[in-house]
């Protein structure tokens, strides 16, 4: 159902590729937008990984260009871009990056959508997680959580960066 990548040799490892999804704090969700365009958009996430399958969670408004698209169709992509030195002799780039094919649905369950809140805390506040547990309570009734569900995960580095054997 997925192609495989094209340039198998700049593929990275399934934890080296987890590792960039634990490490950065933004990527770029894709749904189908508007009048057949595609919609993209940067969001902050959380990833995790499943004994069944990976996660990743974010949460926003209830309403919107976004969850409109999620609502319609909810094949998502989702994007993350772990370096991007530009090579200015050589006319490359040295990247890294992630590309996510997945499920989105908008978390209706009271636990579920906890969870993913604290995941998201954890995160992005470790050293505030009793009061950010306090500030979920207060946005509860606005909060939009999104879980998408990963059906297919890749990660690749330029191959000058694979060849080096460089820390990437």
């Amino acid at each position: 159902m997925f192609r495989e990548m094209r340039r198998i040799k700049q593929l990275l490892t399934k934890e080296e590729t987890v590792g960039i999804l634990k490490a950065r704090t933004a990527g770029v969700l894709g749904v189908n937008g508007d009048g057949g365009y595609p919609y993209t958009v940067p969001v902050s996430y959380a990833f995790e990984e499943g004994a069944d399958c990976d996660r990743l969670y974010f949460h926003c408004a209830y309403e919107g260009h976004k969850i409109d698209g999620i609502k319609q169709n909810d094949k998502v992509t989702f994007s993350v871009i772990d370096k991007d030195d530009v090579i200015q002799e050589t006319f490359t780039t040295h990247f890294r990056s992630v590309s996510i094919f997945g499920r989105a649905r908008i978390l209706e369950d009271m636990e579920e959508k906890q969870h993913a809140m604290e995941i998201q805390v954890q995160k992005y506040s470790p050293d505030f997680v009793k009061e950010g547990k306090v500030e979920i309570e207060k946005a509860w009734s606005r909060l939009c959580v999104v879980e998408i569900k990963v059906e297919h995960m890749t990660g690749k580095a330029a191959t000058e960066l694979v060849i080096s054997g460089k820390p990437q």
